[in-house]
């Protein structure tokens, strides 16, 4: 049988509660021995409206309840599945990774760099201005910036940009981008 809605629930137990109490409201009548007072009628329904309103509540909450738990399981389960599937990643990138490293690293050889030109490079590579490359290396930024002239020069390129593109542009090429690159060739 197919799990009821969370709307389907609560007129359900809407369709009990209206029930019982116009049962329960009718016993009371029924099974009254003295005279039937408008007041007493009143109390008893609301006392009664009281009692089931808080059991059909009830309910609800522990219908709620259950339902954030297996929400919480199932988002724990998704979890660990993206946790998988990224370590999967990681380790499969890891290898790629350390192949263009050590490309990069043989290029800066080739190049003539000095270690330090070499750690610089790097550091352009990934982003860092000069002021935090500075930072790390515990140099001053003329110096980095010395270094970074240098590494231009000894690579034959124009500036950062183009010091950045000669290793990153083809990692970065989208299939759009390589249409044109196809056809031409």
């Amino acid at each position: 049988m197919a799990a009821l809605s969370e709307r389907q629930i609560r007129w359900f137990l809407g369709g009990i509660a209206a029930f019982s109490f116009a049962l329960l409201v009718s016993l009371e009548v029924v099974t009254e021995t003295d005279e039937i007072e408008l007041l007493d009628v009143v109390v008893d329904a609301v006392a009664l409206l009281l009692q089931i309103g808080t059991a059909v509540g009830l309910v609800l909450l522990i219908h709620r309840m259950q339902r954030q738990h297996e929400e919480k399981i199932s988002l724990i389960r998704e979890l660990e599945v993206a946790r998988v599937e990224g370590n999967e990643w990681r380790n499969k990138a890891q290898t790629h990774l350390n192949g263009l490293r050590d490309e990069m690293s043989l290029q800066f050889e080739r190049w003539g760099m000095s270690a330090a030109e070499k750690d610089v490079g790097m550091l352009i590579l990934k982003g860092l201005s000069h002021k935090e490359i500075s930072t790390l290396r515990g140099t001053t930024e003329a110096t980095v910036r010395q270094q970074a002239q240098s590494i231009y020069q000894k690579s034959n390129l124009p500036g950062k940009t183009a010091f950045s593109a000669y290793f990153l542009e083809d990692l970065m090429i989208s299939d759009a981008a390589e249409e044109p690159l196809r056809r031409a060739s």
